[in-house]
């Protein structure tokens, strides 16, 4: 245990166990939201599913500038801000009363939830050896389901007592990780660069360097390329439980079971898979991970027994382990140092996008063609990301180990 824990500088240890706190808030939250805002305003669905949606709304349209803001002061201050407003806002959610102050907070709490991912995500490229990335990922993503798996739990036992107290409890456990943050982590953007970054051009100092498209190239083409990866995901939580609803009749506790199953073969094999993945070519695991996603996609759409769609989860918690943290480990490589932050932003974009849109063009596509054939599009769509993907990678010098640094692509 020891050895493990000395394999790792004590700040990716404390960024995990706030991970954990992070998500665990984070699912503690999602499956009430809606219920919560649901009860409060009589019924009112769409008004309801408007006031969800605007906090991925306000979270993608502050991320292009949150990554901009830790490039050029660093990762903490940005970490800290982020978690300050989260603490705020969950605060305001247990006792406005308001629609219009429900609705100010919402879009205040997915401006601050931007902030945190790329100064996030940054951090660990500003640390940790690029041979060992794609392993601290991992790391993040096992601690991430662990916050999935007890999130709910905590949920339907603060939900039950009081609603309000799942929004206080949430408020808690984000001061605890701040206060983690400012007295245990420090500062990980190198000065020289800060300096460098965050001047206005002024007294012979250089303005904040810009990304420009035409010269990050491979960012953008990355960040489109796994689009079909994050839409499946948003379809997962929104439509899925729709189309089991038509297979099953106790379909809301096979949806659970699924999301239990995946959270702890995550927990248990993850930074295994991430080292074993480390002895093949980036573009190869990326493709065989992305293809085990879309024969998982065919699973949600035509399987119609509970061991069919366990095996599909099982074939899509493997190639969600392959995928996540070389793509991850894949921007961390490519990203200048001055521009760490602002390429996970950019790559972070996909998420909220999903999130944000995914609901309405998966309630348009089952609507019209059903479960399975939307699911079987899906897959397709998979498909294609795989040999996309295979192709990029393949093509630019994250397919060619020798040259690590380079940041050309022949495409």
């Amino acid at each position: 245990m020891l050895t493990i824990y000395r394999r790792y500088d004590a700040a990716i240890w404390i960024r995990a166990i706030g991970s954990v706190l992070n998500t665990m808030s984070s699912f503690m939250l999602r499956p009430f939201l809606a219920l919560y805002l649901y009860d409060k305003l009589q019924g009112d669905l769409l008004v309801t599913t408007l006031i969800v949606a605007l906090q991925p709304a306000s979270s993608m349209i502050a991320s292009l500038y949150a990554g901009g803001l830790s490039d050029r002061y660093g990762r903490k201050p940005l970490m800290l801000g982020s978690l300050c407003i989260a603490v705020l806002t969950y605060v305001g959610f247990a006792f406005v009363e308001s629609l219009l102050l429900f609705a100010i907070l919402s879009v205040i709490n997915g401006i601050g939830s931007s902030l945190f991912a790329p100064a996030a995500s940054a951090q660990i490229a500003d640390i940790v050896p690029e041979e060992k990335r794609a392993e601290v990922f991992a790391l993040m993503h096992t601690c991430f389901n662990i916050g999935v798996a007890i999130g709910p739990a905590i949920g339907v036992l603060m939900y039950k007592m009081n609603p309000s107290y799942v929004f206080l409890f949430s408020a808690a456990t984000m001061t605890i990780f701040a206060l983690l943050i400012l007295t245990k982590i420090p500062e990980t953007l190198p000065e020289e660069v800060r300096e460098k970054t965050r001047s206005n051009g002024t007294q012979g100092k250089q303005p904040m360097p810009k990304l420009r498209f035409r010269e990050h190239k491979m960012l953008w083409w990355m960040t489109l390329g796994i689009l079909p990866f994050t839409f499946m995901y948003s379809q997962v939580e929104i439509i899925l439980p729709q189309h089991l609803k038509t297979n099953f009749t106790n379909y809301v506790e096979t949806f659970a079971l699924l999301m239990t199953f995946n959270g702890i073969l995550v927990m248990c094999f993850q930074i295994l898979t991430a080292r074993l993945a480390e002895k093949y070519p980036m573009q190869r695991v990326v493709l065989y991970g992305l293809l085990l996603c879309s024969v998982t996609a065919l699973g949600y759409g035509w399987s119609g027994s509970l061991a069919l769609l366990l095996l599909s989860e099982l074939i899509f918690t493997f190639g969600e382990m392959l995928f996540m943290p070389q793509s991850q480990k894949a921007i961390a490589t490519l990203a200048p140092v001055e521009f760490r932050a602002r390429y996970f932003a950019i790559y972070g974009l996909n998420w909220n996008l999903t999130r944000t849109l995914g609901p309405f063009i998966g309630a348009f596509g089952f609507g019209h063609l059903g479960g399975s054939y939307w699911f079987t599009l899906i897959a397709v769509l998979l498909v294609l990301s795989a040999l996309f993907m295979h192709r990029l990678i393949s093509r630019s010098v994250l397919g060619t180990p020798s040259k690590p640094n380079a940041l050309k692509l022949n495409i």
